[in-house]
């Protein structure tokens, strides 16, 4: 039988209007805390014991720092959401993310990797993750109506944080589409662009997934660390390259801040073209 406070913690989720993959995370999380309890009473519980789950998850469990703090954000968002009671968050300490700089493809590893993709579905969905910038999730729920042609733009629906934004339609990409619209001609009252295998639904995360890495592997182009959203860090890569401001690469990724994006200002694209105070300083002969 469900306890009752994912009963509580589903209608707060759903007031607040979070996306289905915060729906689903927080669930699962609130379920295992509730079974790492092991049976101690929710209200009987406190800080101590969000501590030693966290512990587990990341000594035994050793899950990333990011996997870990949405974990405990779930958790939190049981007790000071669902119960109405605060917790002393000094005492549950959120992991420090390590500052990694995002992985990317070349350009010319794009180029083989939308050559290799297995058919026109497959390519205009990594046309649309590299091409427009887009996340899975939006490649996924993309509609007929979402694309328009004549001002070469996209209209995001309800994207990351609830928000709408437009996003590049390039011409490259608009041709794959249409190649695809060809081929397939998908009809579904919602008006899904990418349908599921049942054209019940719009297609998955996991298939869109799985198109992207069968093109790796022809291509022949390394997988590890690598994956749909990689297309989308390179887009936001490529652009500073191509002399495109970072104001404007902000409002296409459809960031909240401007910090979000200038990790994407890579040290190799930036400094193309620049040269270091050394060379002027440094005699002929020792180079």
């Amino acid at each position: 039988m469900q306890h009752p406070i994912l009963t509580k913690v589903l209608s707060d989720i759903e007031l607040r209007n979070y996306s289905e993959a915060t729906k689903d995370v927080y669930l699962r999380t609130c379920a295992r805390y509730l079974e790492f309890l092991g049976g101690k009473p929710l209200e009987a519980s406190d800080e101590s014991d969000v501590r030693a789950f966290s512990q587990r998850l990341r000594c035994e469990c050793g899950l990333a720092p990011k996997t870990v703090n949405t974990y405990l954000a779930a958790v939190l968002f049981m007790y000071e959401v669902g119960l109405d009671r605060p917790m002393n968050r000094r005492q549950i300490p959120f992991m420090r993310k390590p500052k990694a700089m995002p992985k990317v493809f070349s350009r010319d590893e794009m180029a083989a990797i939308l050559a290799a993709a297995e058919n026109a579905r497959h390519r205009a969905q990594i046309s649309l993750g590299y091409g427009a910038g887009l996340r899975i999730s939006e490649v996924c729920s993309l509609r007929v109506r979402d694309v328009d042609s004549s001002s070469m733009r996209l209209l995001v629906e309800d994207g990351k944080g609830a928000k709408d934004r437009h996003a590049l339609l390039p011409a490259s990409t608009l041709s794959l589409l249409r190649e695809y619209w060809e081929v397939y001609r998908p009809h579904h009252d919602e008006g899904w662009l990418f349908l599921g295998p049942y054209g019940h639904a719009h297609v998955t995360d996991s298939a869109v997934r799985h198109g992207l890495a069968a093109a790796m592997r022809k291509a022949g182009v390394e997988p590890a660390g690598r994956s749909f959203h990689t297309l989308r860090a390179s887009f936001a890569t490529h652009l500073p390259g191509d002399g495109t401001d970072l104001t404007a690469i902000k409002s296409l990724m459809g960031h909240s801040s401007l910090s979000s994006t200038a990790v994407y200002l890579h040290v190799a694209d930036m400094a193309r073209g620049v040269a270091s105070p050394v060379d002027s300083v440094m005699a002929p002969s020792w180079l």
